[in-house]
């Protein structure tokens, strides 16, 4: 009788050990979940680590959502819509709560966006827009006007060159907004307001410093190429490129030619401390704070504007070594 008491007991033991290991996985579960919460995931379909300011993008994004307690997925496109879309795709198949896209080119989105509209995913653009028969496939564009800043370059050139002078201007990649709406601004600012300042030769350079560098080279060697006054390109990296070949040509960048560029970079404010590039307009790429702010109003089921301004200011070798030390990028 007494062994039979024993064995009952310790079944009773067992069983209360059984609830309370039960519950403490439970508990252990809910405490994952943060009181109930479950981590967010959100995929980052970025084009790639082509330059410097990508690559401060892509980091600015992953600081701000560690501190956020955020799980970022980052895909790199390496400069293909293709993988960006594949991107995408595994997004939604993986359930993610939301995507953010720095779309490569403008166009040829509106089958996988509306995919992800219709699995209930939000999308949010970041630094470059795209076209789409359905505004409503993107919750909002968050990004610099890249207009505004072809036009400030234009401006700050025409007066450094008095209105007058021949250009070259190395352009982004085929497609790209930036590429387009530099080009749009900086083009129609000459021809509406200098007509004496030509932009002689043109071509895409990719955004890349090897491109940059190997595009301005041929300019050099053309006849049209020997008579530059300027060199408009559409970021710092191509402008860094060219002032490496105007450099092996055997002239003085930003004396002989002048350059000026986009971005605002570390590099391009080094190259105008030491007098090679002439001036730059400042696009910040970093994006984190202002991203996933807005995505916590959207998650939220709060309104937001369809595009968010990110605001721009030139620099020139006048302070550009003031301001060096407090770059972040």
């Amino acid at each position: 009788m007494a062994r039979s008491v024993g064995l009952c007991a310790a079944a009773v033991l067992a069983a209360a050990l059984s609830l309370a290991g039960c519950q403490k996985a439970d508990e252990a579960r809910t405490g994952a979940e943060a009181g109930g919460k479950k981590q967010l995931v959100v995929g980052f379909a970025q084009t790639g680590a082509e330059s410097s300011w990508r690559t401060a993008e892509t980091n600015s994004m992953r600081k701000e959502a560690e501190a956020r307690g955020i799980k970022l997925l980052i895909a790199f496109g390496q400069g293909q819509q293709a993988n960006q879309i594949k991107a995408i795709r595994s997004f939604i198949t993986q359930k993610v709560d939301a995507i953010v896209l720095a779309p490569i080119v403008e166009t040829g989105w509106e089958p996988v966006l509306t995919e992800a509209k219709q699995a209930g995913v939000p999308v949010i653009l970041v630094d470059r827009g795209v076209k789409v028969s359905d505004n409503s496939l993107y919750v909002t564009l968050i990004a610099s006007d890249f207009v505004a800043e072809g036009e400030m370059a234009a401006e700050w050139l025409a007066k450094k060159l008095g209105g007058k002078g021949t250009i070259a201007e190395l352009e982004g990649t085929t497609g790209a907004a930036p590429a387009i709406d530099r080009k749009k601004g900086f083009d129609e600012t000459l021809a509406k307001k200098y007509p004496d300042m030509k932009v002689v030769l043109s071509q895409s350079a990719d955004f890349e410093t090897g491109k940059g560098k190997e595009v301005m080279e041929a300019f050099l060697k053309s006849d049209k190429g020997r008579q530059l006054q300027a060199v408009y390109a559409h970021n710092d990296d191509m402008a860094l490129g060219a002032i490496q070949a105007i450099q092996e040509a055997g002239m003085k960048p930003g004396q002989d030619i002048l350059v000026v560029s986009i971005d605002g970079v570390k590099p391009a404010f080094e190259a105008m401390v030491k007098g090679t590039l002439n001036a730059t307009v400042e696009c910040n790429p970093l994006f984190g704070p202002i991203t996933f702010d807005t995505l916590r109003k959207v998650l939220a089921g709060e309104a937001v504007p369809k595009y968010i301004k990110n605001e721009d200011q030139l620099f020139d070798q006048s302070t550009a070594a003031q301001v060096i030390g407090s770059r972040e990028y």
